[in-house]
């Protein structure tokens, strides 16, 4: 198996493309070992620096300490993936029951997912990250940065620049866009 990595906009954060399933869970964030049983994602979260770890769909991205170098970190996750997928495991994650959460938002809420699950998280995903809406309360939309985008020096811009413009523009009555 060859693992290819690309930088992202965040020099703290690697992707990592196994050429396999990562997760069939959808995006899924993890940034202390004890809150997973995963063996792969627990011994990447035990690599000295490293800080978090993304899963997507196909891709994993690792974010790191600022004082750490990737050129210690980046062989023991590529040896770690590795290693995963020869032993035979097909995917990280398996599929898992979601309730559908759409169900519960409102009519501007629902426009609001549906430009960012079409719009803007396949643009966030290709850096290593992903978006998810939180809240939307007097013009004001809440959302998570996650992964690569998490921490990103260039977070803000693209927050600001491309994710508020985007929803002002379809979106009347959206006024700001923050993150938590």
């Amino acid at each position: 198996m060859f693992v290819q990595t690309l930088n992202t906009p965040n020099p703290n954060s690697l992707k990592f493309l196994p050429g396999e399933k990562v997760s069939l869970s959808g995006p899924m964030e993890f940034n202390d070992k004890k809150d997973t049983d995963n063996d792969l994602v627990r011994n990447i979260l035990s690599i000295n620096g490293v800080t978090g770890i993304f899963l997507s769909d196909d891709f994993l991205s690792v974010n790191k300490e600022q004082d750490k170098d990737w050129e210690d970190i980046k062989h023991i996750v590529i040896s770690l993936i590795n290693e995963f997928y020869a032993d035979g495991n097909k995917f990280v994650f398996e599929k898992e029951n979601k309730t559908n959460s759409n169900n519960d938002l409102n009519d501007i809420e629902k426009k609001i997912v549906k430009i960012l699950e079409t719009k803007i998280r396949p643009a966030v995903a290709r850096d290593g990250g992903d978006i998810k809406f939180k809240e939307f309360k007097n013009g004001k939309v809440i959302v998570e940065m996650q992964g690569s985008c998490s921490g990103c020096p260039s977070s803000t811009m693209t927050l600001k620049k491309g994710v508020e413009n985007l929803l002002r523009h379809y979106i009347p009555e959206v006024n700001e866009v923050v993150t938590v």
